[in-house]
């Protein structure tokens, strides 16, 4: 970043993980004497922190771009992209993604989330709430999933670095904090093994050994964090996201289970109700073991509330699989689901071996009939009670 300019402007696309990325990034530019401009129109220096999980949301940053250029021919501004499309164009084996953007974003100067760090200040917009990322990156490759290659292998970030900063906000009166991640269950699991592991204030634990199928998956630290940031006075709320099923120990749901301060609205990504999709989908469970999850968490926790992430029209998605997505939302009766029509990603397993062969009008129909059922439902019933 040796541009001259002294105004910027940000424009977040996609998930909490990006609007963090973006608080650093504003951080970044203001520790280096750059001014916040009004709007995209008043700034020299235009940075567009992105998102592709979906084809569509992918469309959107070339459109924008596109829409700059003409709006401000007489005066470019420097475009900056950052976010996931600098990520995969960079590590999606096929190379292929390089070249798209290469076209589709020429004389762009893009930006790898690494080169933000964790470290960076950020610049946050809210006073009371803060994002505080823990982790980037994800190791699990699920098979429709590009964000092992637009964010890279799991990172995680010092468990005394996120204290510090935890601290530091509730001195600065923050009350609320959401501790974010592509995977925050896993936490530590790129760093520590089965053996003591010396926390910051002194005592040696044993990691927490995530049990999956009968085996142990990975060693984590996510319960000793989240209960050590529980014990931080001030902090009133905190809040996680996001967590795979498979990950989701014992030890975590009895850490949220004794301290009141952790919210009972628990994000646990589904995708699908049918196994035979789930184990295309690379997703380490059954239909039955996650609804087994749900009962285990609402036993201890009784007033636990879910929300999830589910993808129709998933490569070989019958009608039969759909109704059986239908069926386990039923089940657990989700209060909220970010429902996405799968789209092929580049690099991905799901795009290089299964024909995208449900038409975008079915995908449309199955969108609406779990929005219908879940999202429109419960937000008829919230206006009913009020």
């Amino acid at each position: 970043m040796s541009d001259k300019s002294k105004t910027y402007f940000i424009r977040t696309f996609g998930c909490q993980q990006n609007l963090a990325d973006s608080e650093r990034i504003a951080g970044m530019l203001e520790e280096k004497g750059y001014k916040k401009a009004k709007s995209l129109d008043d700034a020299d220096y235009i940075i567009i922190n992105t998102c592709m999980v979906r084809e569509q949301a992918e469309d959107r940053i070339y459109g924008l771009v596109r829409n700059i250029r003409l709006k401000r021919k007489n005066k470019q501004p420097k475009i900056v992209i950052s976010g996931c499309l600098p990520g995969a164009a960079e590590r999606e084996p096929s190379r292929e993604f390089a070249k798209k953007i290469k076209i589709r974003l020429s004389g762009c100067e893009l930006l790898l989330n690494e080169k933000i760090g964790l470290k960076c200040p950020a610049v946050r917009g809210n006073k009371r709430h803060a994002l505080v990322p823990i982790s980037n990156g994800c190791n699990n490759f699920c098979s429709y999933c590009i964000v092992p290659y637009s964010r890279g292998r799991e990172i995680s970030r010092p468990f005394k670095d996120i204290i510090e900063e935890v601290k530091k906000l509730a001195k600065e009166g923050y009350e609320e904090i959401t501790l974010l991640g592509q995977n925050v269950n896993s936490y530590r699991a790129d760093i520590v093994n089965s053996k003591l592991y010396k926390l910051p204030d002194g005592r040696r634990i044993k990691p927490v050994l995530v049990k999956h199928l009968g085996k142990t998956r990975i060693p984590t630290l996510f319960p000793y964090l989240l209960d050590a940031i529980c014990q931080i006075s001030g902090i009133k709320k905190v809040n996680f996201l996001s967590s795979n099923p498979w990950d989701f120990s014992d030890e975590l749901i009895e850490v949220i289970a004794k301290n009141e301060k952790i919210n009972r609205h628990i994000h646990l990504p589904v995708q699908s109700g049918d196994d035979k999709i789930l184990f295309k989908m690379n997703r380490h469970y059954s239909s039955k073991e996650y609804l087994d999850l749900v009962k285990k968490i609402k036993k201890r926790i009784p007033q636990a509330s879910f929300g999830t992430d589910i993808i129709v029209g998933f490569p070989g998605e019958t009608e039969k699989a759909f109704k059986n997505t239908v069926k386990l939302c039923q089940k657990v009766g989700f209060e909220v689901a970010y429902i996405g029509k799968y789209s092929p990603r580049p690099g991905t397993a799901s795009k290089q071996n299964f024909p995208d062969d449900v038409s975008s009008e079915e995908k449309n129909r199955r969108f609406h009939i779990l929005d219908n059922q879940i999202n429109k439902k419960k937000q008829n019933l919230r206006i009913i009670r009020q």
